[in-house]
């Protein structure tokens, strides 16, 4: 096994971006690989229990995650996150745009090769 596929611990950020969108209390992430070949670690790692654990402490109740094979990209659809919605939450990010942060600090392993910044 060659330096470059050495699986390392990394943050979710260093082989993803990721794009948020909200409708009343619920949240949707797009979770898109830098390079295509990390599609399959994404599957792999980033499932929906992993990530209603991650925003457990934003009052998620269910992730639902959508498999975008052909973009690739994968969709998560949060529920209950946005503490009541635009019109009703007292939070600063009422939109949940920078959810899409918390998603992207998410602990994963993967191969350097795969790092945005190899």
């Amino acid at each position: 096994m060659s330096e470059d596929d050495e699986p390392l611990p990394t943050r979710l950020h260093e082989i993803a971006h990721a794009r948020a969108g909200d409708k009343g209390n619920r949240s949707s992430i797009s979770l898109i690989p830098y390079r295509p070949e990390a599609y399959r670690l994404l599957l792999e790692q980033v499932t929906e229990q992993r990530v209603l654990e991650a925003f457990a402490h934003k009052g998620a109740s269910r992730v639902t995650r959508y498999e975008l094979p052909g973009l690739p990209a994968l969709n998560f659809v949060i529920d209950d996150v946005l503490q009541g919605g635009v019109n009703a939450a007292l939070n600063l990010d009422q939109h949940g745009k920078t959810l899409s942060s918390l998603l992207l600090a998410m602990p994963v392993t993967a191969p350097r090769r795969l790092m945005r910044r190899s």
